[in-house]
């Protein structure tokens, strides 16, 4: 079993990345804006409802955070030969950032199904690109198979200590931000940002002796695996033609990594699921409500609250991470055409 990360790594890692990664704000979602946005079915039903606007980082995603704080812990040897790893956009984005600014090549295994927002993005920042098919694990061997032929470091989007430890640091901030939140959700593909900000909370509010907050991850319908490998206690894998199917582009990893799974074993509460058309609802209401953007993978915590709170534990004050806001401009006006028709 892989050993849980500890308090004093996040900590290590909140002072490693203070000078590249955004302390992020909480954003009250306000019922009077909902109101006036034409959701006042929510503004009536819900409670206090936070959103932790981790597209305020430079990339537009949390995914600087664990990136930057596995690349600066890399030797001048390790630096020198360069970085890979493989991703569908948010996480290349923070590797060929945090590349750069460490002085490290990066190369970029990416699927043939990215957005070309993100893709075109993570290329604007340096890095090369290697593209493959849309299969998870095909990505993740390309980027094996280079890391062995050109002696480049791997930077794992999910499955690794550093990468845990510094989306931890998410998890810290929302406890220093709101000490009585009762319920925190955060989306989870491969388990990347889930393990850590549950980490990051519950070690925190045990070392002050505070009852700490229930955490639960949040993910589509039709990419269940981790809420499947939750319920049964078993890693489960789903197959690549079930995953692709989502509109939360970010969140079609076909299973939790090996160590993120442990984490996620001991410090989450429970997973849930929601619908395409409630990532779609919940995306119109943070465009007519809020100043803020969400791609479809960050809009998957205020889906769960909004539709599905009678499966959450009972909150007055949530907390949901809004985990990226690279949204795709052809969706973006899609959405708003919608919130025109319904609105009249």
């Amino acid at each position: 079993m892989p050993d849980l990360i500890t308090l004093t790594d996040i900590h290590a890692a909140q002072a490693r990345i203070a000078d590249t990664a955004v302390r992020t704000p909480l954003v009250r979602l306000s019922r009077a804006r909902l109101r006036m946005a034409g959701f006042a079915e929510f503004a009536e039903s819900t409670p206090d409802i936070y959103l932790k606007d981790e597209s305020a980082q430079p990339i537009g995603s949390f995914k600087l955070r664990g990136a930057y704080n596995k690349i600066a812990q890399l030797s001048a040897e390790q630096l020198q030969r360069g970085v890979i790893t493989y991703s569908s956009g948010n996480h290349a984005q923070g590797v060929a950032f945090a590349a750069r600014a460490r002085g490290a090549k990066a190369v970029i295994v990416m699927p043939s199904n990215a957005p070309q927002l993100k893709v075109e993005a993570t290329r604007a920042l340096g890095a090369e690109i290697v593209t493959v098919g849309p299969a998870s694990l095909e990505r993740k061997q390309k980027a094996e198979e280079l890391e062995t032929l050109h002696g480049y470091t791997m930077v794992p989007p999910y499955d690794d200590e550093a990468v845990i430890t510094g989306q931890a640091t998410c998890g810290l901030e929302i406890l220093e931000q709101l000490p009585n939140v009762d319920l925190v959700l955060a989306p989870v593909s491969g388990g990347g940002l889930l393990s850590g900000v549950a980490s990051g909370i519950k070690l925190a509010a045990d070392a002050a002796n505070q009852v700490a907050p229930n955490i639960w991850g949040c993910e589509p319908e039709l990419a269940a695996d981790a809420k499947e490998s939750f319920d049964t206690r078993t890693l489960v894998e789903w197959p690549a033609a079930k995953t692709t199917r989502t509109l939360a582009d970010g969140l079609r990893t076909q299973s939790l990594g090996e160590r993120n799974f442990q984490h996620i074993l001991q410090f989450v509460d429970g997973i849930v699921t929601v619908t395409e058309d409630e990532i779609r609802t919940a995306l119109r209401v943070i465009l007519s409500a809020t100043a803020l953007v969400a791609e479809p993978s960050g809009a998957v915590t205020l889906a769960a609250i909004l539709f599905h709170a009678h499966e959450l534990p009972k909150a007055d004050k949530v907390v949901a991470v809004l985990s990226g806001g690279n949204l795709d401009p052809a969706l973006r006006a899609e959405l708003e055409a919608e919130t025109k028709a319904i609105n009249g």
